[in-house]
């Protein structure tokens, strides 16, 4: 099996036609339903097992909402004309103090969903000279478009859920048809 990359040591090119916006618009809008389509059928035991210290399936799903607040917080700033977009917290202070192995699945998914929803409708509400407005990704040390911002948050869902596939065969969790 080849080993996942982590999200740290992930590089990106940011060269994808506008007319692939609509298209990524619509993988943001499927994540909370591909989450729900994947880990259904779990049990709380299994949602919040811990494999190695790693995050547990329900803590990745946690942390897809927390991150939301970034993503809207980046399109508010391309919104803005901004040079340079908001940090992230790569310590993941939010997730780590949510304890969100303690609460539910269901309330999880179901703030992940509303953040989510709001997040694609403000990208829905773009024009094109939006969409490819520039500003200056903090870590990456690159220029994006907001077209590159929406990929890189979709391409962020895959990495959880590839990790909770993961952890679901490591801890010998059995997938449903």
């Amino acid at each position: 099996m080849i080993q996942k990359m982590e999200w740290i040591q992930r590089k990106f090119s940011f060269d994808l036609p506008a007319g692939m916006f609509p298209n990524i618009v619509e993988r943001l809008r499927g994540t909370p339903a591909r989450v729900v389509s994947r880990i259904g059928h779990l049990t709380p035991g299994q949602l919040t097992q811990r494999d190695e210290g790693r995050w547990s399936i329900q803590e990745n799903v946690g942390h897809l909402y927390e991150v939301e607040s970034l993503f809207i917080g980046r399109l508010k700033e391309f919104l803005a004309g901004k040079d340079t977009l908001r940090p992230a917290d790569m310590s993941n202070t939010r997730t780590h103090e949510a304890n969100y192995n303690a609460g539910s699945i269901e309330d999880i998914m179901s703030s992940f969903w509303s953040a989510r929803l709001a997040f694609v409708q403000g990208l829905e509400e773009c024009d094109e000279k939006t969409v490819l407005q520039k500003a200056m990704h903090p870590r990456l040390k690159t220029e994006m478009r907001l077209l590159d911002h929406a990929f890189f948050a979709a391409e962020h869902d895959d990495h959880h859920l590839a990790r909770i596939t993961g952890l679901m065969r490591r801890l010998g969790i059995e997938e449903t048809g």
